[in-house]
């Protein structure tokens, strides 16, 4: 039995050498819910469908996003709607009363789709539709991502660590955002001065997932900051992580990242943005898998290997690492 904590884009291209070295079957996905959105009425989970579409045979693995071969008819003529009657191209946050109106799990993240700024393929969308309609009748999303990873033949348990709303908030030099506009409308560009994981604090632990982090954990190569992070907000995860055998993975070679806004992020937070910066986010990690080239010393066991998550091959590769390590620990 093990246990991967997975966000963006790191930890799914980790799953993809899975099968090489434990069994789909006995395996936990736990996947973050701070980059969740609600866009135009409809709930939106990036980092669980990346998981579910990855496993699910269907993900686009040029963008590492949405469905592979999906069309986008219905974006655009929302676009096309939007632009004929005078709406910006979006994001619109709806009024701040209605933030924390209507269904609850989508509190302090939702958008109008008026100028819809997140591209949704017409299969995507399908995805959350249905989504949508089952949290509506009352189901949790355990037990909604539960039924769509039946839908898409997953042979792991996907599961998001808490049915709980809780909404990565970005304090930048524009003013506060969600993780998404920062990303996705703005490309990253404003400087970081802050994070908070609204919610978080009233947050609960998922029983599921508390069972899940009884077993031996794999931390994937995500962000540490707004992927990882909104995850060890939840009370009980630290907790439960210290008292379990944790491979962490650097998204870090030294101080050059791989991909995507972490460094300014960590920096953001107060964090060196380096493998050193991450290990201090991660005290609760008993071992870690370094990139070959990276001379950090940690203090800790390290397992080193070529870190790159290319192909599969490259995934068997490093994932082959964690399981070393976790055998190094115990």
């Amino acid at each position: 039995m093990v246990t991967f904590l997975a966000g963006g884009t790191g930890t799914p291209k980790l799953l993809a050498g899975l099968s090489a070295h434990y069994d789909p079957t006995a395996t936990t996905v736990v996947g973050n819910v701070g980059d969740d959105v609600e866009l135009g009425g409809l709930v939106v989970c990036p980092d669980l469908d990346t998981v579910l579409f990855a496993r699910g045979g269907v993900l686009d693995r040029d963008r590492w996003w949405g469905i592979n071969d999906d069309t986008t008819e219905t974006h655009a003529e929302l676009r096309r709607l939007s632009e004929a009657a005078g709406f910006d191209a979006g994001p619109r946050y709806l009024p701040a009363a209605a933030q924390t109106a209507g269904r609850e799990i989508a509190r302090w993240r939702r958008f109008s789709g008026a100028g819809e700024f997140m591209q949704i393929g017409d299969r995507d969308r399908a995805v959350h539709l249905l989504r949508t309609s089952l949290l509506d009748e009352g189901e949790t999303l355990t037990a909604v991502t539960r039924t769509l990873a039946d839908a898409f033949g997953l042979d792991v348990d996907l599961l998001p660590v808490t049915d709980d709303p809780v909404a990565s908030l970005i304090d930048t030099d524009e003013g506060e955002m969600h993780f998404q506009e920062f990303w996705v409308a703005h490309r990253g560009e404003p400087t970081v001065e802050g994070v908070e994981f609204r919610g978080a604090e009233t947050a609960s632990l998922t029983p599921a997932v508390e069972a899940a982090l009884a077993d031996p954990v794999v931390v994937g190569p995500s962000n540490p900051v707004t992927s990882l992070g909104p995850m060890l907000a939840v009370p009980g995860v630290e907790a439960a992580l210290r008292e379990t055998p944790v491979v962490a993975v650097s998204p870090f070679v030294g101080d050059e990242v791989f991909s995507g806004p972490a460094a300014d992020l960590m920096r953001g937070v107060g964090r060196e943005a380096s493998t050193a910066g991450v290990a201090e986010a991660y005290s609760f990690a008993d071992a870690f898998v370094l990139d070959e080239t990276d001379g950090t010393d940690l203090g800790r066991p390290v397992v080193r290997t070529d870190t790159t998550l290319d192909d599969d091959t490259d995934a068997e590769r490093v994932l082959g690492a964690c399981r070393e390590a976790l055998e190094v620990i115990g």
